[in-house]
């Protein structure tokens, strides 16, 4: 299983929406590389929805419901969707700012690269942003 960080504006798709809509199709990615990675997803996979715009920050977790498919509104072919549920919301936001300051996130695309929508999570990178969602909270994940 995978790890993936999308990004979407709150204003226009927050994690709130996609709760209350208990599922989405993920779509709208226009960047080569971004739709690279988007095709990769596979059902299972993990993925840190991030809130940019004033926000910057990954404030939850879901789940792809399917692999990646051909976007069926594409009539070029070339473009994926992905099926994705709400998981859990993180105990706190954890901002783009605190990743850029964590030596630990140096190679991380979404420190050498924010505005990337759809990105590969390590699994150090993982269990790290997990890590600092909970500074001051108690309790497993």
């Amino acid at each position: 299983m995978a790890q993936w960080l999308v990004k979407e504006e709150p204003d226009h798709y927050g994690y709130d929406q996609l709760e209350r809509d208990g599922k989405t199709v993920w779509a709208g990615v226009r960047n080569p590389l971004a739709q690279k990675h988007l095709r990769a997803i596979r059902t299972g996979d993990r993925l840190f929805y991030y809130h940019t715009g004033k926000e910057k920050a990954v404030v939850a977790v879901a789940r792809a419901l399917g692999d990646a498919y051909p976007d069926p509104t594409d009539r070029s072919g070339r473009l994926h969707v992905v099926d994705i549920a709400p998981e859990k919301r993180l105990p706190n936001p954890v901002t783009l700012a605190a990743i850029k300051a964590d030596r630990a996130f140096a190679s991380c695309p979404l420190a050498r690269m924010p505005r990337l929508s759809v990105m590969p999570v390590t699994a150090a990178e993982w269990t790290r942003i997990i890590g600092m969602s909970r500074s001051n909270r108690s309790g497993r994940w």
